[in-house]
Order: structure tokens, then sequence, then C-alpha cells
């Protein structure tokens, strides 16, 4: 993995300044601290940082083809690429390294913007086609490596993380209540919102096309299920379970490519236990394992890690964490994000990477993506149970009973129904959604929602697929959770960014585009049977694996939230971000009723309806101030704040111009 950044002037010609780029990339040398490199012509400046895993000592970039007029800089991986690169010397193609960012400048020569089609892995890419003053920028199908952009002074400027935009000189860090008011809605900063006003992400599968100063969004992929009732189900599931077991051996081979060593993170659950497995028999040696212990900082799965690696007979290394520990992680963690974060136990996972890059590695396997695809979070079997009393009863029962969750937690709603937004569909997680954003109404402040106006963050998350409402009602939640949480939860806040805050690039074996098929595709009855879920992924794992830990219930890795920052242990800039003076200075909460729920939150002694609201909203208070404090002015609290990358008077790599 590496970091890309560059700029394109969108009404002419003007040269890009090299020390502007330098700055840029400069803030993600984190991402690629093996080497740097630009390349600067009339119009347009491309830079990368480069995190060298395949051929470690030719793989400069951005690299060129052989007429010098198509130009990439890429972050990711193409896991074909050896069969790809027979391909193109096969129709006459001129390699100059081994290394897969190659490959793009030779598949834009014969497929021009259908390159993305054939493209598997996980990547960021941007590609300059001098002939026809072209800019091509592209991301990954479910949105593993990240790509943002903004436009300033008729430049577009693009950046591998917004840290790259910011330290341009020429964009500032401007809050976006909108980018906000997501993560209190969805637990993360949706899709093509960002926290930052006028910088947008680019959404998974698509990628911009740049002509003429006219700047276009492109898809090019999209998950899709069979229609309700076409899905694959045999009499006999063998077949089945034969097939997804050799795609997920397939799946973590390719994971396994490169020219460094590789490790894998466990938990002692089944995802990351089958990938631990599948990726060991594939080396014929048991592949290094690292773990996270909490200590009284919520479940602890030490022990069933321990048991797993145990088994397979790897080495296994545990970073142990505190509540304290993850509090003050928290600012290195907002920074490594780029945003505030809900889930603490993030910052536990910021560690494991270091651990990792601390003992010499630089790529680790992952079981993210299982849950996504064959329907492991409880929510899917609240929908399941919602659907059967519906069924048996009708559906006014789940309507009492969401409205007297909704109204224990004492917030109305400013959402219009989700069915409106998401043509019709009610997904799994709807629930959970307008449980957790009801406290929006409550700790609110007047200003933000006049900062808010009639916006919805619903409207932002463009879900409508003209398929979706044909799809069986686990499906259209399966695909609610690959567009919002996978891609702007998990990928950011657990995945790419926090990997690479400590040069790690992380794989994720189930997230294979044919896994992601495969899954797709098949009857519901195998992802989520009775009350049973990833049932099929059991299947695959009781051929290895003991029975304890094929039939291990899922358990979701969480630390503790509210209790890290409002408890005992907490660190002082806490109680200066949620002074009266610092939350009016940012202008998002009112103090009056910060201050009144975070004294009850502490006392109520049970989990209610009301506690598990307050319990992530005021997480997200605390998180949000910090980011404010480290990206947006300071001033809140005795936290240092992060300030842009400046370089002046250094020496400048090679530039090579037209």
């Amino acid at each position: 993995m590496c970091g890309i950044a560059g700029a394109m002037d969108l009404n002419g010609t003007r040269e890009f300044p090299a020390q502007r780029l330098l700055a840029m990339t400069g803030a993600i040398a984190h991402r690629g601290p093996d080497d740097e490199h630009i390349h600067i012509e009339p119009g347009v400046a491309l830079g990368a940082r480069r995190l060298s895993i395949i051929d470690l000592a030719g793989g400069r970039q951005p690299i060129p083809n052989e007429r010098g007029d198509i130009w990439v800089a890429f972050n990711g991986e193409l896991f074909e690429y050896p069969e790809l690169r027979e391909q193109l010397l096969a129709r006459g193609h001129r390699l100059a390294t081994r290394c897969d960012t190659e490959a793009w400048v030779h598949l834009y020569e014969d497929h021009g913007e259908g390159m993305f089609e054939r493209a598997r892995g996980q990547f960021a890419v941007s590609l300059w086609d001098r002939q026809n003053r072209t800019l091509i920028l592209g991301r990954d199908r479910v949105g593993i490596c990240p790509l943002y952009y903004t436009e300033r002074d008729g430049w577009l400027l693009w950046g591998s993380e917004i840290k790259a935009l910011l330290s341009s000189g020429m964009v500032p860090a401007a809050p976006d209540p909108k980018g906000i008011d997501h993560l209190f809605s969805f637990f993360c900063a949706g899709t093509t919102r960002t926290y930052f006003e006028g910088i947008k992400s680019l959404a998974p599968g698509h990628y911009l096309r740049i002509k003429d100063g006219r700047v276009e969004v492109k898809q090019y992929w999209d998950l899709d299920f069979p229609d309700m009732g076409d899905e694959r189900r045999l009499d006999d599931p063998a077949p089945l379970i034969d097939e997804f077991e050799s795609l997920l051996r397939q799946s973590v081979e390719r994971r396994l490519r490169g020219d460094v060593p590789v490790v894998s993170y466990i938990s002692g659950g089944l995802d990351s236990t089958v990938v631990l497995g599948l990726s060991s028999r594939q080396r014929g040696a048991a592949v290094p394992s690292f773990t996270i212990g909490l200590d009284k900082a919520g479940p602890d799965e030490r022990p069933q890690s321990i048991e797993a690696a145990q088994v397979l007979g790897s080495k296994l290394t545990t970073v142990t964490m505190d509540k304290a520990q993850i509090a003050s992680a928290f600012p290195e963690l907002t920074v490594a994000a780029e945003g505030p974060i809900m889930d603490t136990s993030c910052a536990a996972l910021m560690r494991l990477a270091q651990a990792v890059h601390g003992q010499g590695y630089k790529v680790a396997l992952t079981g993210e993506g299982a849950d996504e695809a064959l329907a492991g979070y409880v929510w899917f079997k609240t929908q399941k149970v919602r659907e059967a009393i519906v069924g048996k009863i009708g559906a006014p029962i789940p309507r009492l009973f969401r409205k007297f969750m909704l109204g224990a937690v004492g917030g109305g709603s400013a959402h219009r129904p989700a069915e409106l937004a998401l043509g019709g569909v009610r997904p799994a997680q709807q629930d959970m959604y307008e449980l957790i954003s009801q406290a929006r109404s409550v700790l609110y402040s007047d200003r933000m929602w006049n900062r808010l106006g009639d916006h919805d963050p619903y409207s932002d998350l463009s879900l409508t697929n003209d398929r979706m409402e044909r799809w069986h009602p686990l499906n259209q939640s399966l695909y609610v959770g690959y567009k919002v949480m996978l891609a702007g939860l998990l990928m950011i806040s657990k995945g790419d960014r926090i990997a690479m805050n400590s040069s790690v690039e992380t794989r994720y074996p189930f997230l294979d585009d044919d896994v992601i098929n495969f899954c797709a595709g098949i009857s519901p009855d195998y992802k989520l049977r009775g009350m049973n879920e990833k049932w099929i992924l059991r299947q695959v794992a009781a051929k290895t694996l003991p029975p304890q830990i094929a039939n291990r219930p899922k358990t979701m890795f969480r630390a503790s939230l509210a209790k890290t920052f409002l408890g005992p242990d907490r660190p002082s800039w806490v109680d200066q971000l949620l002074s009266p003076e610092s939350l009016r200075e940012t202008g998002y909460f009112d103090p009056k009723v910060v201050a009144r729920e975070r004294s009850w939150q502490m006392m109520i002694p049970r989990i209610t309806p009301r506690r598990l609201a307050f319990d992530v909203a005021l997480t997200c208070v605390v998180t949000t101030q910090l980011w404010h404090h480290l990206f947006c002015g300071g001033g809140l609290c005795e936290l240092p704040t992060w300030t842009p990358t400046t370089i002046k008077n250094a020496d400048i790599p090679e530039i090579v111009a037209s």
C-alpha cells in the first residue's frame, strides 16, 4: 500500500509548484516511508509515497508507459498481477518492472476507462493521459483504499488522506455540520460526505473523469443480488460449501503474494481464525498472529485467541489495553482517521498495527468483511424476528415496540422515514440508527440545527437501486451494510487509515470480488440459518477447526464507550472539551444538556434504551469536540493541534516535464 496525491489545472496548463506537491506527499509519509517521487508537467502533478511490498527495488512511481505519455500513481494491490502481467506480455506490452503499478498504464492503453472492470484488488489510482488531456481517479469496488478530492482556485486536488489536501496550503480545515450529523445518524460520515467542508470522498466502485475542466463522476461497479427466490440453493449444499472453501483458499493465496512476510490478525472468533488457518496451510507453516486484550475495558477475547493460535501452531503477540490507555490513544487515533470516531475499540486496533510494524512486518490479513457478506451482526437476527412477528401478528406490534424504544430516549426525530430515502426498504440497521439518532434532538444546540437547516442525512447516501426492491430483505440489509458501515466506518476507523498510520497494509480475503459475488448469489438461508449466522462459513471451518471454534457464537469486538471518557480515569482534556466554554466555541451541542446527560449516564445502573443511545451519543460528543480541536483551530483543550506539513528549500526528487 502507498499514498498518492496530486493536482490538475481545470482551466489551463499552469504548473503546480513542486513544494506544494511535496508538502502534500509529506503529510502522508506514514503511508509510504520507503520512497517518494513526483511527476510534474504543465497542468498536472502526480505524487506518491511508497510502501515497498512488490518488486522492492524496481517499483518506484509515478510510472509511465513506454512512450511517456500515460502516467500513473497507485495506492494498493492488484492481487492477480502475476496472471495479468502474463496477459499484458502476451499482447505485446513491454514491462520495465515487476510491480503491479505498471499494469495500470497498459490496461488503460488496451481498455481505456474499461480498465476498472479488469482491475481486481484494493486500490486508489490516479492516471494521466497527456495526449487526451484526461485525468482518471478511481477507487476499488468496496472502498478499502481511500481517495479524497476538492476544487480550489481552479485546481482539482486529490490525496489518499485529507491531510494531504490540507497540507497543500490551498484548503482550509473547515467543519461540515452535515458530516457531523452523519456520525450521529450512521456512526460514520456515510459515503461521499466527509467531516470537512468542501472535501469529498470518492465513492467505492466509482471513478472521476476530468477533461476540459469538467469533473464527471462515473460508476463502474455495484453490488448486486438475485431476485428473491432466484438465489442459488441445492438440496444437498455440499457442492456450494466446497465451492466457497475453494474461493476462500484462492482469495487467501492471492493476498499472501508479495516480496515481504505476511502476518494475520486474530480475535479468537470464526472469521479471523479461518483466515489464519487457510493462510498457514497455504504457506506450509503457521503464520504469526496478533491479537488484542481488553483489561476491564470490554469483552476480552484473549482466551479464545490463545486457543485458536495454539490449535494452528501460530506464534501469538498480544496487545493489552485498559480504558485509560484507550482514551489516551484517541488524539493520535483521531488524527489518523481524520474524523470523530464512535467505536473506542479502534484505538486498540491502532496499537495492534503499531505492534505489527514494531516487529518489522508490513502486511496483515484480517477477517473483516465476513459479517457483511454472511449476516454476522445481531441486527440481522432482530430483523428476522421482526419479520416473523409481522407475518403472524401484523405490523402494529413492531411499530409499537419501536415507538416505545424511541420514546424511552426522550428525543424526537428530525429524519424523514428511512423507507422514503431507501426506495421503500427498511434495512435491519434502521432500528439501531433510529434509536441512537434520537439523542441528536436532545444534544444538538439551536445553532447546530440552524446550520443543518432542512438537510436530511439519508439523502446523502444515494442508495436507491432499481433492483433493490426485488431482493430478499436480508440482502437489502446486507447491501446497506456494504455501502454505509463497511466503507464509512470499518475501512476508515478500523481498516486502512488505522493500519497505514503505522505503515502496515491490511488485506481482506472476505472482500475478494469472487467471494463477495458468491455470497451475494447464495440463498439467505446459507447466511443466516435460524439464529445461526454465517452458516456456510461454519461448514467450511468445521473441516479444519475444532467444534468449539467453528461453532463459536459471534461477539462484536468493542471496548467500553462513554465510560472510557466519562469514568474516573478519564484524561484531563475530556473535561476541557466538555466545558461550557469549549462547547459554546464549536456550537454543535447544548452545554447544559451535555452536562445533564453526562451526569445521568454515569448514574443509570442497567442497560436501557436510553443508556444505550447516550452511551454512543456522548462518546460522539467527546470525539467530535476532540476532532474539532485537533484540526479546526484548537483552543478547546490542552492537547497540541495537528498542523499541515510544510516543505521549504527541500531537495526535490526528479521532476519530468514536457
